[in-house]
């Protein structure tokens, strides 16, 4: 019989699946940007926000400020490599002032990482005050990124198409959603359970919506790649983490 720790690493283990394949989802985007050497409409700052992100659920997952998470630590550093190699791309073939706009932001966020991280080893002491800290701050950065897919649900409402709004981008959402909740649930975590719960509950409302949508909206016969750009790296958050 499983205990709940062995249990805990299964679910935590197909969480790192599900949000791998999160953190490819740009994947395609970027491939056209290096096709067509021009990073043309697409903006860089979803990926920036993710970069900050997961530097701050991976110092949430270290022993010192939150022990047994070795998982959200391995997952958010993937998906940290990863982003960071998506930002290199788009610097190569963007224009002086984006490369600028990046690189002013990245280093804001290592500076911003490293006040946390000495604010918290010095100030708090026992991985319970560090953990409800960082795990705040951590929250507080998921919720606003998972606000970012209400542009297009409210979208999808006025146009009432889910042409804006791929099915398999919104499954992968909930799945990735429910998966790290069950995972914060087994062994309680309030931090991951708070993040990942706001994204298994916008996850089902834009399945919900794409369901209502797709049979009594007007039909598409495609979904544009550029429109969603806003929902790619919402995902990625998350605790996967």
């Amino acid at each position: 019989m499983l205990t709940a720790t062995q249990a805990r690493n299964i679910v935590g283990i197909v969480g790192n699946v599900i949000s791998f394949g999160l953190f490819l989802s740009p994947l395609p985007t970027f491939l056209k940007i290096f096709k067509s050497k021009s990073v043309e409409e697409f903006k860089p700052d979803p990926y920036i926000a993710t970069v900050l992100n997961c530097m701050c659920w991976i110092f949430y997952g270290m022993p010192f400020v939150h022990p047994d998470s070795t998982l959200i630590v391995t997952i958010n550093g993937v998906g940290l490599v990863l982003e960071l190699i998506y930002l290199a791309v788009f610097c190569f073939y963007a224009s002086p002032k984006g490369r600028k706009k990046v690189g002013i932001f990245l280093v804001c966020e290592v500076i911003f990482v490293a006040i946390l991280a000495l604010a918290t080893l010095f100030l708090f002491h026992g991985t319970k005050d560090r953990s409800m800290v960082v795990g705040i701050v951590c929250d507080v950065f998921n919720i606003i990124m998972y606000a970012s897919p209400l542009t297009i649900m409210t979208k999808v409402i006025k146009t009432k198409s889910v042409k804006y709004m791929p099915f398999t981008l919104s499954l992968a959402n909930f799945l990735n959603g429910c998966v790290w909740t069950a995972y914060a649930l087994i062994k309680f975590d309030i931090y991951v359970l708070v993040s990942n719960g706001l994204g298994a509950i916008s996850g089902s409302l834009q399945l919900l919506l794409y369901a209502y949508y797709s049979m009594c909206g007007p039909k598409e016969e495609d979904v544009e790649s550029k429109a969603s750009e806003v929902q790619l790296s919402t995902a990625q958050t998350a605790s996967r983490g």
